[in-house]
């Protein structure tokens, strides 16, 4: 930096004349702003702003003007600079005249990128070839005087370089810079419309929202929950002293609440754009904390009212909300007109056609069951074994454009099945439950009997084969995976289910399939009310059944009998005979972004769902005590849905993480680089808390 005195002794009068300098250097020259920018900050008045960089026209010609933005890099003609000044609006074209008569400006090219200036100028009309479409493409902005706000220095990434990105740690670290991005602004701003209309859309429909609490107790709901340790007294709520520390948990969900809400009568509809805290691994669609569209309603349905309606649960109050609330977001921010009702599927017919409870319906492949298929012998061991066999069948006549993609996709046969958030072409699968088989004219009538998903199948005779084939229409130069499972699916999706999506992903890869642009919405409904094959929520089960949904969610009224029975599931293992619940989930081009359920309303089937089928014990049921009286207390019939804001918001955004549309995003670790958090606590503040360190060894 130079010496003060040096600063104030170098006097230009021509320069200041077009420059505002800051009030602590008023007398630099441009040599002298060029080694002193790293610490230029104005701190003086300035003209005010009047207009923002993206929203100037041709209407605007000759107008003086005063902007604000960050500077970006000069482009040099023979006469004329060029510089793009960019602000959250837009960006407009700046434009420093050379000539010997126009103020001498040269200063602003040592100005450094992305310093935060104000410009003075006059609007200036494009050359006709010189228009561009776009916010300000008609126009230039002739530079008079500029004031250097504040200069940018030491920036580890120029986020106005698209083509030069850091990577996403850098990105994180630094989230402040990244967001200055068009690209995130964009999103940042698309989130705020759509939040400002699903505001006005539920307030027309007589929902009142209303904050709950984010710091409730814990409770065994399903996911992981994080605990917020309290200095506040260690009374219990029957007046005894305790020496064990306190501790709240942030909300998984404003479940109870929101119930409780409607149960007090106060409330009709409710609904809030409510944060909520899990502490899972992260993924590209999932944070630890997140935010959703929660709404509850009163005296919601407990049935269908229209028999040839595929809705064949209660909830249609809820239904018609939601897809009245998607169809103005569609339409408002993407100019989009969806159907007036959207598509419904079973969870069972889910799984069987397309292998996922989120089933992706923009293209087809679908599964079929061929266990029928078999000769008798065949059908008869699986049948035994409570399985099926189904397959994928890639024709060159039908699927054409998968050929490649089922080509490309190999398997190893050696290893056991493993998740992926990446869609590669490599398979690890159970090579005794699955595999890909392409058709020969050597192999026509051998195929199958060559398969080794099931030793069953190695007594197939080839005209029996041949059969099969004509049933499938299946040629030489086909394509046919196979693979066998239970009779009831279970879980959220088959092997053959995953060998779908990844033949979609890579056709497209290989650029082979281009899917539609259409969105698909789907509702999947009638989930099993219980289940074993939930792996994320067996820490807490721990062997027992859990809710698939939630412990609130309520049963089929026709399945109450066999609840109460205790036949979760049918020992004869015919698909739809286990206990289903009205659980409704909201599915977006293979993507769920929403999910809920009728509640029980009936106390004693409450208690019953938690006593008898989850088999939790008294200390278990103790956080749910104030929910079992205030259904006692003549809770209405209600019910509600809580809609994923962030990963509706990268949909709409386009985007495959949900990082890229929240302003201040954890990283796939759960960590967040910019304010280092989680981070350690002083042995000090954790005894205030009663909470002592553990020995690592």
């Amino acid at each position: 930096m130079l010496p003060l005195c040096r600063l104030w002794s170098n006097t230009s009068c021509s320069l200041r004349s077009a420059i505002r300098l800051p009030s602590l250097y008023p007398h630099l020259t441009s040599q002298d702003l060029s080694k002193a920018h790293s610490t230029l900050t104005h701190n003086g008045i300035y003209p005010t702003r009047t207009h923002t960089c993206g929203t100037l026209t041709a209407q605007d010609e000759g107008t003086n003007v005063v902007l604000t933005g960050w500077i970006l890099p000069e482009r040099k003609g023979k006469l004329v600079s060029f510089y793009p000044l960019k602000d959250s609006y837009g960006t407009t074209q700046l434009i420093v005249d050379h000539s010997e008569d126009a103020p001498d400006l040269s200063a602003l090219s040592s100005v450094p990128i992305e310093s935060t200036v104000l410009i003075e100028g006059t609007v200036l009309l494009r050359p006709p070839n010189a228009r561009r479409p776009g916010l300000t493409g008609e126009i230039d902005v002739k530079v008079n005087k500029f004031t250097v706000l504040n200069t940018a220095g030491n920036l580890p990434f120029v986020p106005s370089n698209p083509h030069n990105l850091a990577n996403d740690d850098i990105r994180a670290r630094y989230r402040y810079l990244d967001l200055r991005r068009t690209a995130l602004s964009e999103n940042i701003k698309k989130r705020s419309k759509v939040a400002q209309t699903i505001r006005e859309v539920l307030h027309q429909k007589d929902f009142v929202e209303v904050e709950t609490p984010v710091l409730l107790r814990s409770s065994p709901e399903g996911a992981r929950e994080f605990l917020v340790p309290t200095r506040l007294s260690k009374t219990s709520h029957e007046g005894t002293t305790s020496s064990n520390p306190t501790f709240y948990a942030l909300q998984q969900s404003p479940q109870q609440p929101k119930q409780l809400l409607i149960c007090s009568g106060g409330v009709d509809r409710y609904f809030q754009l409510a944060k909520c805290f899990r502490d899972e691994d992260g993924r590209k669609d999932r944070q630890p904390e997140f935010t959703q569209i929660d709404m509850e309603m009163a005296f919601v349905s407990w049935g269908p009212t229209n028999n040839s309606d595929p809705w064949r649960i209660g909830g249609t109050e809820v239904r018609d909300v939601v897809e009245a609330l998607i169809q103005k977001i569609w339409q408002k921010v993407e100019g989009v007109s969806l159907p007036s009702s959207f598509k419904v599927m079973t969870y069972n017919e889910a799984l069987t056609r397309f292998g996922s409870d989120k089933p992706d319906t923009r293209f087809g492949l679908e599964i079929s069951d061929i266990t029928h298929l078999l000769p008798e012998k065949q059908r008869h061991i699986f049948e035994a074994n409570q399985e099926i066999l189904e397959c994928i069948a890639v024709r060159k006549s039908g699927e054409k454009q998968f050929i490649g993609a089922s080509r490309a996709c190999n398997y190893d046969s050696t290893a056991t099945v493993r998740t992926t958030n990446s869609f590669s072409c490599l398979f690890k699968f159970l090579a005794t439950h699955q595999e890909r088989i392409t058709i020969t004219n050597k192999t026509l009538d051998s195929w199958l009997s060559n398969a080794t998903t099931h030793t069953a199948l190695n007594e197939v005779a080839p005209d029996e084969i041949l059969s099969i084939n004509k049933s499938l229409q299946l040629s030489p130069g086909d394509d046919i995976w196979l693979a066998r499972r239970p009779q009831i699916p279970k879980g959220g999706s088959t092997a053959l289910g995953t060998v779908r999506l990844r033949l979609s992903e890579t056709a497209q890869a290989r650029n082979e399939f281009t899917i539609t642009s259409e969105p698909h919405f789907l509702w999947i409904t009638e989930f099993p009310l219980f289940t074993k094959a939930d792996a994320d929520k067996d820490f807490l089960a721990k062997g027992r059944w859990s809710s698939s949904h939630h412990p609130f969610t309520a049963p089929m009224w026709q399945d109450i009998d066999a609840m109460h029975r205790g036949e979760i599931e049918s020992k004869l293992k015919v698909p739809g005979l286990q206990v289903r619940g009205q659980h409704y989930d909201l599915v977006l081009n293979g993507v769920e972004i929403g999910g809920g359920s009728v509640r029980v309303h009936d106390a004693v089937m409450q208690d019953f769902i938690f006593t008898n089928i989850l088999k939790l014990d008294e200390t278990e049921k103790e956080p749910f005590q104030h929910l079992l009286h205030a259904l006692r207390c003549g809770a209405p019939p209600h019910g509600g849905i809580a809609l994923g804001f962030d990963r509706m918001m990268a949909m709409l955004c386009n985007t495959q993480s949900i990082r890229d549309v929240i302003a201040f995003p954890k990283t796939a670790s759960g960590t967040d680089l910019l304010f280092r958090s989680p981070a350690p606590i002083s042995k000090e503040v954790l005894i205030q808390y009663g909470i002592q360190q553990c020995s690592t060894a």
